[in-house]
C-alpha cells in the first residue's frame, strides 16, 4: 500500500511533468483534490509557539498551560486558539516543569 503523502507527490509530478489535469491526476492516484491543494504551514508556527512558551515558562516558573496561553492571547495579542497552541505548548511546559522539579529535588535524570 502506498502512503497518502507519496500518492500526493506522484500526482504533483504527473501534473508538473506530463501536463495532466489536477482532477485526472487525483483520480488516477486516489487523492482528493483537497488533499492535493493542501499545504501545511504548521512547522514555522510551531517553532514560534515553542519559543514564546519557553521564554514564558523561564520567566514565570509557576505558570501552567492555561496562564501561558492566556498571556499569549490577551497580552501579546496572538490569534491562536487553544487547539492550535496545546499540542506544542503542553509538551514544552511539561518538559520545563519536569526539569525544574528535578533540579529542585536534586534527582538526576535518567538520560
Amino acid at each position: 500500500m502506498i502512503r497518502p503523502a507519496l500518492r500526493r507527490g506522484l500526482a504533483e509530478k504527473a501534473v508538473a511533468r506530463h501536463g495532466v489535469s489536477v482532477a485526472l491526476a487525483c483520480r488516477t492516484f486516489g487523492v482528493s483534490e483537497t488533499c492535493y491543494r493542501y499545504s501545511p504551514l504548521l512547522s514555522d508556527e510551531n517553532e514560534e509557539i515553542a519559543d514564546l512558551l519557553v521564554g514564558l515558562t523561564a520567566a514565570r516558573k509557576t505558570w501552567g498551560f492555561g496562564l501561558c496561553f492566556l498571556h499569549l492571547r490577551n497580552v501579546q495579542g496572538h490569534p491562536w486558539n487553544h487547539k492550535r497552541v496545546y499540542p506544542t505548548g503542553h509538551q514544552v511546559i511539561v518538559c520545563n516543569h519536569r526539569q525544574a522539579h528535578l533540579l529542585r529535588t536534586g534527582v538526576e535524570s535518567a538520560h
